[in-house]
């Protein structure tokens, strides 16, 4: 009987997604859109961390680097690249997945950090890059670059950029594929190892398996999600700046994994659009005071649910059936 929970709830998430163009007006369709980038960009995290028990701090730094690239080639800065937005998702996924694999390197090379330490590492990367983006004028310094174009047909039409409910459903799409991939990828024999390691990494090397070579695959490709995530973010928001590589987000896309329930993917994607659903609703009724409000609410979740709301469902379905 338990297997079926999170199966149903899956299905009933899904179908929620499907139905909600017909439920939504424009507007409120272009914010589950945005909503759906968030997921994605949580999904990227839910994976390693999740999955191969990597606790990185500075997850938005693959997230900005994908939305900087995005904005440059979309806004011409990136000679012989042209101005195409399907080069700037490419290139964003390119880029974020370089940056990923140096730090990487640096992090799993030699005898590798782990736990605190890596995080502590990872922490202290999303402030230097933050800074470093806050005075670099070719990326716009201080105020970011500005005037990115939306999203836009890949084919010749009238009008060229994307209405609402056909954004929505290439995100849509886009994170449906992202999460078929993950989940095969979780469910195979490379998924089998990324457990071991998550369980004991000394016992897995000692086995003779290529632990740092499974955990930079797997940090790479999360970069690479997340950097797609970030230019999804730049061509619905038309800008980027700083604070999108910075400490503050990767700070927020741990809560949201946190929240949804870092154990299972499709969790973390929920938990990511339910905190800032969480968060627009309540700064609109608490005013300055939703930040106390959305403290004192993730304080709870973690107390009553530490395995996250996905994981507290799983575990009073199994005190039932028992």
């Amino acid at each position: 009987m338990v297997p079926r929970v999170p199966v149903l709830l899956s299905i009933g998430f899904a179908l929620a997604l499907l139905v909600a163009p017909l439920l939504l007006d424009d507007w409120r369709l272009s914010q589950l859109a945005q909503l759906l980038t968030y997921g994605l960009f949580a999904l990227s995290l839910a994976f390693i961390w999740g999955q191969a028990g990597i606790l990185c701090f500075g997850q938005a730094i693959f997230f900005g680097v994908g939305a900087y690239v995005m904005a440059l080639v979309t806004l011409g800065e990136v000679p012989l690249l042209g101005t195409s937005q399907w080069t700037g998702l490419l290139c964003a996924m390119l880029g974020a997945g370089v940056v990923a694999l140096a730090l990487g390197l640096f992090l799993f090379g030699g005898r590798g950090l782990t736990g605190a330490h890596l995080a502590i590492v990872t922490l202290c990367a999303s402030v230097v890059v933050e800074i470093a983006a806050r005075r670099w004028d070719f990326i716009g310094g201080f105020n970011g670059l500005l005037g990115v174009p939306p999203l836009m047909a890949p084919w010749e039409r009238d009008d060229p950029y994307l209405s609402s409910i056909e954004t929505y459903f290439l995100i849509l799409v886009i994170v449906a594929l992202v999460y078929g991939v993950l989940l095969w990828l979780s469910r195979s024999p490379f998924g089998t190892l990324l457990a071991a390691i998550r369980s004991n990494e000394d016992r897995t090397r000692f086995l003779g398996f290529e632990v740092t070579t499974a955990k930079l695959f797997a940090f790479t490709l999360s970069g690479v999600i997340a950097g797609l995530a970030g230019a999804l973010f730049t061509a619905q928001f038309g800008f980027v700046s700083p604070p999108l590589v910075g400490f503050a987000l990767s700070t927020e896309v741990l809560i949201w994994v946190a929240v949804g329930g870092r154990e299972v993917l499709l969790a973390a994607v929920a938990g990511a659009m339910l905190v800032r659903w969480g968060e627009n609703l309540l700064s609109d009724r608490l005013g300055q005071y939703w930040l106390l409000a959305m403290g004192l609410l993730f304080i709870l979740v973690v107390v009553v649910a530490p395995r996250g709301l996905f994981g507290r469902l799983l575990d009073l379905s199994a005190r039932r059936r028992s």
